[in-house]
């Protein structure tokens, strides 16, 4: 079951065929939650281990039908009751209707009997009872399993009891442990999209996560009920259709519903959440008697003043059990209750509407430039898209669909905007807006993982651009770049080049040129930018993509610390745009990481890997996983990192893909560095060159250059590991940056015979630059001062010791700080206690991601607005942390994250 191993281990404890005691458990939860497919596992299990069965399942129609179920569950054992003392025998054959009987049978002898039957049963192997839908057992059988509960304690029978949340369960309902089968995780959720027929994607993927709740029968039958519609966008209005086993489930008991309480269920059920409080100045108020009938049904519930459905889909089933006048009727009322509010009433007035009309696509117009204006692009992209469908105009349908497309980029649903760019070319006579559209999809299509036929889009409208003299031709182009490194593939390179040198110098410049030239071929044409680009940042000022753009060329070009000042300045106009950045998302996690800041890329890989997978982005949710096991690797968490890498490496095609592939190994081998396994570790970096030594991606390989000597020094493969060196620094030629630089000198250093190893250590050294790598600076240092204390130097090598322990402590390097405190005691120098990581690295990446931005001085409230969290979440989330970092003060903060707190990285 997806999502549900916990659950499963739980019952599966419970069952093991060498019970020597009785167990109950009770499973409760929702309509749909999985409860009847969890019970019909454990019963499989039970089967397979040798054990017996016995189930019944209640139902409605029988509920009030005396012992019905205990005949359904005893049915299959009827010929055994003759082993029974007669007493027992006769009362349980009279309540079974198996024979006449004057008077009723006392119900102690009929439990007795009961609790006789499954001892008997259960001797030559155990048994398993297992009752589904309890909360329409009747009261006679549900009194029998009860008593027989209270008092099999020493015999090998289970007990399992499904009933829905908040169902009576008499004589069960206390004194036995619940297990509460709850709703999926997100992550779960979406593995179970991804394993239906037709897989949702797009706008229609979110919806359903959202109106299904984590309830997985909700997942699987609207995942049914939408697939035969396009994978992309929906116009409807209002909640999903639900199929009808959906309706029936969810809605059984509103048809018996009188009148007066029917009226305001579906028009709360018309209602969004975003309508009230103003939308229920039109319903009757919580305590009023014609919600009684509604709440006594299960279907609402009464919550203070307000009155909600029980579960989103209970909402659904009854809008859509409603006919379509019905529906007109509640939208209308609505729309004028929301006078006031024009969003929520244009979306009313649009449920309403069946056929064209200007005014209401008016509406919606301005509805999408205010969520355009507020960072709002997914409400953007919902109003345009519905806006022209309702615009009488051709043209104008084609121009809102293409406004709709561009918008939808910034949700990363790749479905809804290649069903928006399909619709604006059915529609559109101007090759403009076609060509438009298809940007906006190529755009997406860079963060999924087929990037041979993203590259071959984008090229094919860049040369429709250039032939039509369009701008776009550097959009598709920057577009194109992201793709090419990406992929790793040098033809592409070539392709781009051979676009960009036909295109007028009047169309290249600024910071799309700058991404061109750097993303795809930095150590080329790109390396000649990094003088001039704090003058393109300073000029990009408050422009959000030219900001991310060129903080993001900056970090391709090694310059770290500029990159980092970038994307801090722009990061409120950054989350404003959506969901996922332009281009390359991850590089802001990297250029934290390579800063030291790995608290803060541990953030960055959390939240594009949700929006990703949510989005079936897997490319980009790739490569949040890339990163994050890096940082776990190089915290001394190998277990963890391999996992993450080992997902980065299936969510792609390593061909296509070959930046996340290099990523990937290069975590493996970090964490086969951190267990000590130099083998595994040397293989992994390895492989980040093909077998004559070129790099399997342009800029990513040569970043583990260091990392492979190190580890062919300790396998003795230092021959292979030094042709290799000097190979990427002929390769590299004049285009090296200055970390990549220190990075092969360090390489060389370890390389080299002991008597001239030690220039190459000075060189990497030498270059103050290298101090925005405080990592890497530090891996040096204790290189240089091992080396330094093996030529007995040990004055010389102790202070290089003392500072890289001091990097490593503050990062939290757990396995370098090991090594470091032992080369301190080879040089005679005794750490000065138990050194531990910061526990800044303990926390959650919200909880770190928090105090990141309390340490910057930010208020409660403006650190709430950037993560979405309400003031008092964020203040309750830093009144736990702060025991934990060992502070009482929020001004200590900022000393806890750079590490200059007394005893915040050491305690002893």
């Amino acid at each position: 079951m997806v999502g549900r191993e916990t659950e499963t281990a739980e019952i599966m404890r419970r069952v093991a065929a060498d019970r020597s005691h009785s167990e109950v458990l009770i499973l409760t939860g929702d309509p749909g939650a999985g409860k009847s497919v969890l019970l019909d596992l454990a019963a499989d299990h039970a089967r397979r281990e040798g054990g017996r069965v016995l189930r019944a399942v209640g139902s409605e129609s029988e509920a009030h039908l005396g012992f019905a179920g205990l005949h359904q569950m005893l049915r299959p054992v009827l010929g055994e009751l003759g082993s029974l003392p007669p007493r027992q025998h006769t009362a349980l054959r009279a309540v079974l209707g198996l024979d006449e009987c004057t008077e009723a049978p006392d119900g102690m002898l009929v439990g007795l009997a009961v609790l006789t039957l499954v001892s008997d049963l259960a001797e030559p192997a155990p048994l398993l009872v297992v009752v589904d839908d309890a909360q329409w057992i009747d009261r006679a059988s549900l009194d029998v399993l009860s008593f027989v509960a209270r008092r099999m304690d020493s015999e090998p029978v289970t007990l399992l009891v499904g009933v829905r949340a908040a169902a009576a369960l008499p004589g069960l309902d206390k004194g036995y442990e619940r297990l509460e089968i709850g709703p999926l995780s997100g992550e779960a959720a979406n593995r179970l999209l991804d394993q239906q027929p037709t897989p949702p994607t797009g706008r229609t993927r979110v919806r359903i996560l959202q109106e299904a709740a984590g309830n997985p029968l909700a997942l699987v039958e609207l995942a049914r009920a939408t697939a035969t519609r396009h994978s992309g966008g929906s116009s409807v209005e209002g909640p999903l259709p639900v199929t009808d086993r959906l309706e029936r489930i969810f809605a059984e008991h509103a048809e018996f519903l009188p009148e007066a309480t029917r009226r305001p269920l579906l028009l709360l059920a018309a209602a969004d959440a975003m309508d009230a409080p103003t939308a229920s100045r039109g319903l009757p108020e919580a305590d009023d008697k014609a919600w009684a009938p509604a709440e006594r049904a299960g279907l609402v519930r009464q919550d203070g003043p307000r009155i909600s459905f029980r579960h989103p889909l209970i909402r659904s089933a009854i809008y859509h059990a409603a006919s379509f006048e019905e529906r007109r009727e509640a939208h209308l009322a609505l729309a004028e209750l929301l006078s006031e509010e024009p969003d929520r009433r244009a979306w009313h007035l649009a449920a309403a509407t069946m056929r064209p009309d200007e005014d209401v696509s008016a509406a919606l117009q301005q509805t999408a430039d205010r969520g355009r204006r507020r960072g709002g692009y997914a409400a953007a992209a919902a109003a345009l898209e519905r806006a022209a469908e309702l615009s009488p105009s051709h043209a104008d349908q084609a121009r809102l669909l293409t406004e709709a497309a561009v918008m939808a980029v910034f949700t990363g649903q790749l479905g809804w905007v290649e069903h928006l760019a399909t619709e604006v070319r059915k529609r559109a006579d101007d090759p403009a807006l076609i060509n438009r559209a298809s940007l906006a999809t190529g755009q997406l299509m860079t963060l999924r993982r087929h990037h041979a036929a993203a590259f071959a889009l984008l090229t094919r409208i860049a040369d429709e651009a250039a032939a039509a003299h369009s701008p776009r031709v550097l959009e598709a182009l920057a577009a194109a770049a992201a793709v090419r490194y990406y992929s790793g593939e040098e033809s592409q390179r070539q392709q781009i080049e051979s676009l960009f040198s036909a295109m007028p110098d009047s169309t290249a410049r600024g910071a799309l040129r700058a991404w061109v030239l750097a993303v795809s071929d930095p150590n080329g044409a790109g390396a000649s930018l990094a003088p001039a680009l704090p003058g393109l940042i300073a000029e990009a000022k408050d422009d959000a993509g030219s900001l991310t753009a060129l903080a993001i060329v900056a970090w391709i070009l090694d310059q770290t610390a500029l990159a980092a000042r970038t994307f801090d300045e722009a990061f409120d106009r950054w989350q404003a745009r959506g969901s996922l950045p332009d281009g390359l998302g991850c590089a802001v996690g990297w250029a934290y990481l390579e800063q030291g800041r790995w608290a803060d890329a541990r953030s960055v890989a959390a939240e594009i890997s949700a929006v990703a997978s949510a989005a079936g982005l897997d490319h980009a949710e790739a490569c949040a996983h890339a990163l994050d096991a890096t940082v776990l690797a190089l915290l001394g968490e190998p277990i963890d990192a391999r996992r993450g890498a080992e997902q980065a490496l299936v969510l792609v095609d390593p061909l296509e893909s070959r930046s996340i592939a290099v990523f990937a190994r290069r975590a493996l081998g970090l964490a086969a560095v951190a267990e000590g396994d130099y083998d595994t570790a040397y293989a992994q970096f390895r492989s980040a060159f093909t077998n004559d030594g070129d790099p399997v991606h342009y800029h990513v390989s040569y970043t583990v250059l260091a990392e492979l000597a190190a580890a062919a020094v300790r396998r003795g493969r230092r021959e292979d590991a030094a042709e290799l060196l000097e190979r990427s620094a002929r390769r590299l030629g004049t285009g090296m940056s200055a970390r990549i630089t220190a990075l092969l000198n360090r390489g060389r250093a370890l390389l080299a015979e002991p008597d001239h190893a030690e220039p190459y250590f000075q060189a990497a050294l030498a270059d103050d630059t290298g101090e925005q790598w405080p990592f890497e600076r530090a891996q040096t240092r204790l290189d240089y001062g091992e080396w330094l204390r093996r030529q007995r130097r040990i004055a010389e090598a102790r202070p290089l010791l003392t500072t890289a322990l001091d990097t490593f402590q503050r990062l939290g390097a757990r396995p370098w700080i090991e090594r470091a405190k032992a080369e301190l005691r080879a040089a005679g120098i005794e750490a000065a206690g138990s050194v531990v990581p910061s526990a800044v690295t303990e926390l959650s990446p919200q909880q770190q991601q928090i105090v990141q931005l309390a340490a910057r001085g930010l208020t409660n409230r403006e650190i709430g607005e950037r993560l979405f969290l309400s003031p008092r979440t964020v203040g309750s989330h830093l009144y736990r942390v702060f025991p934990k970092l060992g502070i009482t003060a929020r001004s200590q903060l900022r000393d806890v994250v750079e590490g200059t707190l007394p005893g915040a990285g050491v305690q002893g």
